[in-house]
């Protein structure tokens, strides 16, 4: 890994790429990470996009490929295997990709990340049996301009 600032967080960063033998995504993460990832994509492994419509494979800097596969979750993940030799193959997402591979108990390891804004849910797919963290409480309701202003003035009567 390169670039950027050493933090608290870079070693953590730096095992999980070094432990990370292949890739696979969806095509909406692919599609909006496309043009930011640039020439030289972080991840220098193979990387299985799952799609509908075949693309040739993309060769980038850094030993990243592009394979687009077309045959379902179990094709992506059974070429990231063979790709991936004795190392992990990490799942990167986005959420209706995550979903579908905890679907089909294709999960051994979930490692979620914090969530800055707000998007579609991964834990819709874990079954009702699977252990879920606390639900939290609802906020309170603020009351409406409507009622903040009646409550201020009294109800007064002629």
């Amino acid at each position: 890994m390169t670039g950027g600032e050493e933090n608290r967080d870079s070693e953590l960063i730096r095992e999980w790429f070094d432990a990370t033998g292949a890739v696979v995504m969806g095509r909406m993460m692919y599609g909006t990470g496309e043009e930011f990832w640039g020439a030289d994509p972080p991840f220098r492994t193979p990387v299985f996009v799952l799609t509908h419509r075949p693309r040739p494979t993309l060769v980038k800097e850094g030993g990243t490929t592009f394979t687009f596969v077309t045959d379902g979750i179990h094709g992506a993940l059974d070429r990231a295997k063979a790709a991936a030799g004795d190392r992990n193959v990490d799942i990167t997402g986005g959420a209706s990709t995550v979903q579908q591979y905890l679907r089909a108990g294709l999960v051994e390891k979930l490692q979620l990340h914090v969530v800055l804004a707000p998007g579609a849910s991964t834990a819709g797919a874990v079954s009702a049996s699977a252990p879920r963290s606390p639900r939290r409480a609802p906020r309170p309701r603020r009351p409406s301009r409507w009622s903040r202003r009646r409550r201020s003035h009294g109800t007064r009567r002629c």
